[in-house]
């Protein structure tokens, strides 16, 4: 999601396709700086750009970021993962899922309770993507 959102502030539509055949032959992004050199676009910075041009993405990014570690651990009816997390990241998850979809309720929610979310998280997410992917095969910008 933010790597689409950093495509589409760039008004460079040649740039913006350079950047589009890096991912799909699994390279890392890299920028030229004002001395012609090459330099890693950073998750940071992407995740910068995409907050100043759609605020909740930042949320999303750090939801992501916390929920993937919610995989490490796999018998969730005997323990509760949200336990194992750190609390930056119960944090992270609860704020998102609290402002953006209305629950959980509960701090330390179960996994029933939790995955009640989950479709709604994942539905809206994609619904975003899809429609940005949409502004990118039509050439559309985001103005920062």
């Amino acid at each position: 999601m933010i790597r689409v959102i950093y495509l589409l502030q760039l008004a460079d539509l040649v740039e913006r396709f350079r950047l589009i055949k890096s991912t799909l032959r699994g390279e890392k992004w890299k920028i030229q700086t004002p001395k012609g050199k090459f330099r890693d676009v950073t998750d940071r910075e992407m995740v910068d750009i995409s907050h100043q041009l759609q605020g909740w993405t930042q949320s999303v990014y750090r939801f992501g970021c916390a929920f993937v570690h919610l995989s490490d651990f796999h018998n969730h009816h005997a323990q509760n993962p949200f336990q194992q997390l750190a609390e930056a990241e119960k944090q992270d998850v609860l704020s998102h899922m609290r402002n953006y979809h209305s629950g959980p309720l509960q701090d330390n929610p179960s996994m029933e309770e939790f995955s009640e979310y989950l479709p709604r998280v994942f539905d809206k997410i994609t619904d975003n993507l899809k429609c940005y992917v949409e502004q990118l095969e039509c050439g559309e910008t985001l103005c920062v």
